[in-house]
């Protein structure tokens, strides 16, 4: 079976968090594409917008009410506007002060694309009749709508075609991350290399920490300094430090103790929770397991921190020759809460050529 044409679409979120259904608007322009092809990819090209993984979807249903309830529980967590590094635009050095007047004031946005474990890059069983929904949580900006891109691909069957294990870096320091993007490593530059070497024009490169690397995990985020080495350390230390910011804000009691603060956003995370099961009628199933995790105390729960994650490989730009696709802004990125046993990490890679 011949891999499908790749289909780029244009989204148009109606509101700041908002679920798309990407199948509806690729039938709705270009019809039935995909019916003939068993699975299909999809790929967001934004760092606040992307997709679940399939695993995830079983654990929450194919439809928009588990998936919204479980992103809420995030915003929750960390909501607009409390006090992020990322969004003091004096202290962000790299943006011209033209960009700062349109700049997007989202790390809200980012820290709960992580924590929610949505991702850039999926694969789904493909079922054209049921949605396939982009989470878009910073759809509207300052100047309104923002625009939005996916690519979708239909194929019929993956094949490994190599395989290697790859260094990866490593810190010192407790809590620590790592742009993987960066040509300083070198580990972009050799994961091009092994898609061209093997000739791969449409298919997908998996990262994946190995087993015993227990004390980090990936994303597909943007690396900002002030985002990585602030906000995401903060929410490492205290998943609910951000909840209790923009209480200690609004309250503005100079009486007020931010560690109480911190035990009323956390009992008012769990309130959310549980006012979301009763509402949609999802006590007592599969919903409710995966939304408990929040309460978790390990590092790894607090940012449902994933093992591997997924970047697209496409020949759009170049017929025949195969290249990551990566939006302007998004890097693989290696988020460590412990310092690793040896000096150096590893990342092991598997390249797909898809059929």
């Amino acid at each position: 079976m011949a891999v499908s044409p790749e289909y780029t679409l244009t989204l148009s979120p109606r509101t700041r968090f908002d679920l798309i259904d990407v199948n509806a608007l690729l039938r709705e322009t270009h019809g039935d594409v995909l019916a003939r092809y068993p699975r299909a990819l999809y790929a967001s090209y934004h760092t606040t917008a992307g997709y679940v993984e399939e695993p995830d979807l079983h654990r929450l249903g194919v439809g928009p009410q588990g998936v919204r309830a479980h992103v809420e529980a995030y915003r929750r967590l960390y909501p607009e506007g409390a006090g992020y590094r990322h969004d003091h635009l004096p202290e962000r050095h790299e943006l011209t002060e033209e960009q700062k007047k349109t700049e997007p004031l989202n790390a809200d946005a980012h820290l709960s694309f992580i924590g929610a474990g949505l991702t850039n890059c999926v694969t789904y069983t493909a079922r054209p009749d049921e949605p396939a929904l982009f989470v878009d949580l910073d759809g509207v900006g300052v100047t309104g709508p923002r625009s939005r891109r996916t690519t979708v691909i239909g194929f019929g069957s993956e094949k490994l075609v190599a395989h290697a294990v790859l260094a990866a870096p490593a810190s010192e320091l407790r809590v620590d991350s790592f742009n993987l993007r960066d040509g300083a490593f070198g580990l972009f530059d050799e994961l091009q290399a092994l898609v061209e070497r093997h000739g791969v024009s449409k298919g997908r490169l998996e990262l994946r920490l190995l087993d015993d690397d227990v004390h980090a995990g990936l994303t597909v985020n943007e690396f900002e300094t002030l985002l990585m080495t602030h906000d995401v350390r903060e929410v490492m230390r205290n998943p609910f430090y951000f909840a209790a910011q923009k209480t200690w804000h609004a309250v503005r009691h100079p009486r007020s103790a931010r560690e109480k603060l911190t035990d009323y956003a956390k009992y008012d995370a769990v309130l959310l929770v549980n006012q979301t099961l009763d509402r949609l009628g999802l006590r007592g199933t599969p919903v409710e397991t995966a939304m408990n995790t929040l309460m978790g105390n390990s590092a790894r729960k607090r940012l449902r921190m994933k093992r591997t994650v997924n970047l697209p490989v496409s020949d759009h730009d170049r017929d025949g020759v195969g290249e990551i696709v990566q939006g302007t802004y998004q890097s693989p990125i290696l988020i460590q809460w412990n310092r690793p046993r040896q000096s150096v990490r590893h990342v092991d890679v598997r390249l797909y050529a898809f059929d």
